[in-house]
């Protein structure tokens, strides 16, 4: 049995006998890169973007992408970023890492042209909230708008951090959603608000009947699971249903979870990171009813989107996760063996911060998005 790993990152951390944590040099631009189990080459998507968070695919080729700062842009088919961005786009609480959010396609968006929209909402008083909203892109302009999820005006809070958001449909149709803690480390513990949360709703914002805490007094009812800091990475094994997150830890403590109903992952009663001033958060990093991860990463690499690849173009990639990271411009290739983590790999180092990692049915490359410099670039099978 493969055990769980406390992966370390930095030079320390290459050569661990579990998680053999292997780097390759930075990579640029239309370079050859020979992995361990593939070679590829970067290849530019779209440049000029302005801090890029989240990325689709359209069935015609396209892609849409959102700018923190409040955009939303098309790129052609061809490669072409489209000079004006998309109309109709609400106002967003653009403060530190606020802003328009993740991106994601209806499951049926070939027959109903939703698009759906995770944004930081500003509310009175200079507070924000993460708000999720859908619409249509009909002539460059975000029309039929509805709005699926909107917290309650109390849970509105100040404050520049930790506001998720990711998304991600399961084979039921149903829209799961994370929202992190707001820098107030107790929300996360708190059912009484939508703080530090995974949430589920169905695909037009009701909430589903048999979601965990429906019939908990005080309890909000969109919430699935709880305990989380800030979830940037989520996404549904679509073979295994699988829900796989990563969240930022503070100095350290950075986690993978699998995640499950009702379940708590423990924030901030336990945790492997300590305060950025050097302090101790919590002295315990297990306390039973609460969840370990998968692994963590101690200290932090400040992880962002998380992807998973089943494509054909790298056989020996199929099934690997592939998870970003800010801070230390890192992706990271983790191999998998069933829901544990078999090995690590460093694909792309240094060429940047990496905000998000995707890759698309029926597509054979795997692509990436960059905060800094703002880009999209996609990693294709090569041969030198």
């Amino acid at each position: 049995m493969i055990m769980r790993i406390h992966a370390l990152v930095g030079l320390a951390a290459f050569g661990l006998t579990l998680a053999h944590f292997t780097g390759c040099a930075r990579a640029q631009d239309n370079q050859f890169v020979r992995s361990q189990k593939a070679s590829f080459r970067v290849v530019p998507v779209a440049t000029g973007l302005r801090n890029p968070w989240g990325l689709v695919k359209l069935p015609d080729g396209r892609f849409l992408v959102t700018e923190r700062p409040g955009t939303l842009r098309v790129i052609g088919a061809g490669g072409q970023l489209q000079p004006e961005p998309v109309r109709g786009i609400p106002a967003v609480y653009a403060r530190g890492q606020g802003g328009l959010l993740d991106i994601q396609l209806h499951p049926k968006y070939s027959n109903n042209g939703w698009i759906y929209l995770a944004y930081s909402d500003p509310g009175p008083g200079g507070t924000g909230l993460t708000k999720i909203i859908r619409g249509r892109l009909k002539a460059n302009e975000f029309a039929d708008q509805q709005v699926i999820f909107q917290a309650p005006a109390e849970d509105y809070s100040s404050g520049p951090v930790h506001f998720g958001c990711r998304m991600t449909f399961d084979a039921d149709g149903y829209l799961f959603f994370s929202i992190g803690e707001r820098g107030a480390m107790l929300n996360a513990q708190n059912l009484a608000n939508v703080k530090g949360k995974i949430h589920r709703l169905h695909d037009d914002g009701r909430v589903p009947a048999d979601n965990p805490f429906v019939k908990t007094d005080g309890a909000r009812p969109s919430i699935w699971a709880y305990g989380n800091r800030n979830p940037q990475g989520l996404i549904i094994h679509p073979e295994t249903g699988v829900l796989w997150e990563t969240e930022h830890g503070p100095r350290g403590g950075d986690e993978l979870n699998i995640i499950k109903r009702r379940a708590n992952y423990g924030w901030p009663v336990i945790t492997y990171g300590i305060d950025y001033d050097g302090s101790i958060i919590s002295k315990k990093t297990h306390e039973p009813g609460m969840e370990q991860p998968v692994i963590h990463w101690t200290p932090s690499i400040a992880v962002a989107g998380l992807g998973i690849y089943l494509g054909q173009g790298f056989p020996q990639w199929r099934g690997n996760l592939f998870a970003a990271a800010l801070a230390h411009m890192k992706l990271v290739r983790l191999e998998m063996r069933g829901n544990e983590v078999a090995g690590q790999e460093i694909l792309l180092e240094r060429s940047g911060r990496i905000r998000d990692v995707r890759w698309f049915p029926g597509d054979d490359a795997l692509y990436v998005v960059y905060d800094e410099p703002g880009k999209v670039v996609k990693l294709i099978p090569a041969e030198k």
